[in-house]
């Protein structure tokens, strides 16, 4: 079965790299399926998760805050904010943080405090359930 190199990069380094037959990801218009030979593509990420489904194997997960999804027909790069493996994510600290977003909500006056609470809210909830989502699921 024909394959598609996948990279996976952040900010703070390389988080994956290999071969995979469909790579499944949270792009800022609605998720995507990118598989080998697909057409050039380049599109923003949302917070949520990335799936990378390998032939015969275990399927990968992981989680972004954002980034760039760039697609060739012989590769995926993943030019991620923040990406986590599914194993580090922790649902009670992203439960935490989703709640402390909440309440930072309610007591912004500004337009500018508010843009920020509302982005901390998104960011924070799709942690949250990723979290719950991934609970259980390991990445290698």
């Amino acid at each position: 079965m024909a394959t598609i190199r996948v990279d996976i990069v952040s900010a703070e380094g390389a988080i994956w790299s290999g071969e995979a037959n469909l790579v499944i990801a949270s792009a800022r218009m609605g998720d995507v399926g990118i598989a080998p030979r697909h057409a050039p593509m380049l599109t923003t990420l949302r917070p949520g998760d990335l799936r990378v489904q390998r032939d015969g194997q275990e399927e990968l997960y992981f989680y972004v805050t954002g980034g760039i999804l760039e697609v060739q027909p012989k590769q995926v790069t993943v030019l991620a904010d923040t990406a986590l493996r599914a194993d580090q994510l922790d649902e009670s600290a992203a439960d935490d943080a989703r709640k402390r977003a909440e309440e930072a909500l309610k007591g912004t006056l500004n337009k500018e405090d508010l843009a920020h609470a509302q982005g901390q809210l998104v960011e924070a909830s799709a942690r949250y359930r990723a979290a719950q989502k991934l609970k259980g699921k390991r990445s290698s």
